[in-house]
Order: structure tokens, then C-alpha cells, then sequence
């Protein structure tokens, strides 16, 4: 009876995305997604322990150095013993994990689609590909409230079941176009998404209040500052310790 409600899911979703991409003419809004599902197997016997969606800040306040700094450092997350651990010690033994790059309202592109991380050869192979992941958007303006929708149909559209529902939201600059982030998170948590962010300081000493106060939202949410981009590595591996377990 799950099969139904999420294919009239992905059919809204692939609407809407179809709209943005019309409005958003010649800016490359939605990246052609490459999935990593299981073939042939329902929707009801694809459970996980989380399915993520991890949104990355790609505006022009990052720049080339600091996207390599997030690149390089979400590759090291996954290769973390204590992420692993916790990734492979829940009760299914795995999550589903998708990445986005984001920027302004209609600027966002899915990086990694669907990926069932079930494994050491996943996690080894999923780690490689952020590690080298390119960059797919620079736009000038920060649209967190788009993200966050984005997250949102992204975990509609999603070919795994899970009870928890979460976009990670990193980011170092406070919304600036578009729709208002705690509209967009609102909308989010009423249908049982939780969010948590990884705010960057570098620009915005006080993004961390920012997010705790527009962007967080649903039980138990949390706010991970970074002080530094140097540091990335090793807060985004705490988040998600914490975030999996």
C-alpha cells in the first residue's frame, strides 16, 4: 500500500522540478540524478535506520578553496571508524544518504542521488566519490528556505522506508533571497523531517543563533558550529555520529 502514495510522490516531485527548471531557464537548476537503488525489490522491503539528505552550501561566498575544504571533508566523515560504527550498528544495519548543492531560490542540483550505505565497500565507495565530487552550482545568492524544500522533496521521493527523516543543512551565510528558512522548516517538520545544521562562521560569527533560531526544527534537532573551515572534517563527523546514532 506504500508503493502508491510514494509514486504519486516522485510524480509531484518531478512537477515541481520540471517547474523550477522552466523558471530557472538556462541556470542548470536540477543536475540529472544517478541512482544507486536496489533493483526489483518494493518499496516495504527497503527499510534503513535514516534516510539523510545532506545540503551543501555552493553560493559564491564559497569559494573554490573552502568547497574543496567541504568536499574533502565529508569524504573523511564517511571514512571515520566512529561514523561507520555508528552507520553499521543500528537495527537494519544501514541508512540511505543523498547529497544536493544548493544556492539561490532556484539554484539547486542533486550531487549524489539515493545511495543505500550498507557496508565497508559502500562506505569506502561512497567516500571516493564525495572526495572528488565537483562542484555543481555558484550562484550569488543564499536561499536556505529552498534548500530545505528541495531536502524535503528530495525524502518524499525516497525509494527507502525509515522512521527518521533528516536534512543535514551545512552552510556559512544567513538567507538572503527567496523564502523565509522557518517557513520552509515548519513546512518540513509537519510532515515528520527533522533538520539540523552545520553553520560555518567564518563570514557570519553568529550564523550558529541564526540557524538555531530559522533553520533547526523537529525533535531533538541540533546546531553544530564550525569555527573554521579547517575544522569541517572533524565537526561534520561528530553531527553525524550523533545525527545516525
Amino acid at each position: 500500500m506504500a508503493k502508491a502514495p510514494k509514486m504519486r510522490a516522485r510524480r509531484r516531485f518531478l512537477a515541481g522540478m520540471g517547474a523550477l527548471a522552466l523558471s530557472g531557464a538556462g541556470r542548470g537548476v536540477l543536475a540529472k540524478p544517478e541512482a544507486s537503488i536496489e533493483p526489483g525489490l518494493p518499496f516495504s522491503r527497503r527499510p534503513t535506520d535514516l534516510n539523510l539528505v545532506l545540503a551543501v552550501d555552493c553560493s559564491r561566498s564559497v569559494d573554490a578553496v573552502r568547497y574543496r575544504l567541504q568536499a574533502e571533508g565529508y569524504a573523511a566523515a564517511f571514512r571515520n571508524e566512529r561514523v561507520r560504527r555508528a552507520i553499521l550498528g543500528g537495527r537494519e544495519k544501514r541508512i540511505a544518504i543523498a547529497m544536493t548543492h544548493w544556492g539561490g531560490q532556484r539554484v539547486q542540483h542533486v550531487a549524489v542521488d539515493w545511495t543505500l550505505l550498507d557496508g565497508r565497500p559502500a562506505l569506502d565507495a561512497f567516500a571516493a566519490r564525495l572526495a572528488v565530487q565537483p562542484r555543481l552550482t555558484e550562484d550569488d545568492a543564499t536561499a536556505l528556505g529552498a534548500a530545505i524544500d528541495h531536502g524535503r522533496l528530495l525524502l518524499e521521493c525516497c525509494p527507502f522506508a525509515s522512521v527518521r527523516q533528516v536534512i543535514d543543512i551545512s552552510g556559512d551565510g544567513s538567507n538572503n533571497q527567496g523564502k523565509l528558512a522557518r517557513y520552509a522548516r515548519d513546512e518540513a517538520v509537519a510532515v515528520d523531517i527533522g533538520i539540523n545544521g552545520l553553520p560555518i562562521l567564518t563570514l557570519e560569527p553568529n550564523l550558529d543563533s541564526i540557524y538555531r533560531a530559522e533553520v533547526i526544527g523537529g525533535p531533538g534537532a541540533f546546531v553544530v558550529p564550525v569555527r573554521r573551515y579547517a575544522d569541517f572534517a572533524a565537526a561534520l563527523a561528530n553531527k553525524l555520529v550523533r545525527e545516525i546514532a
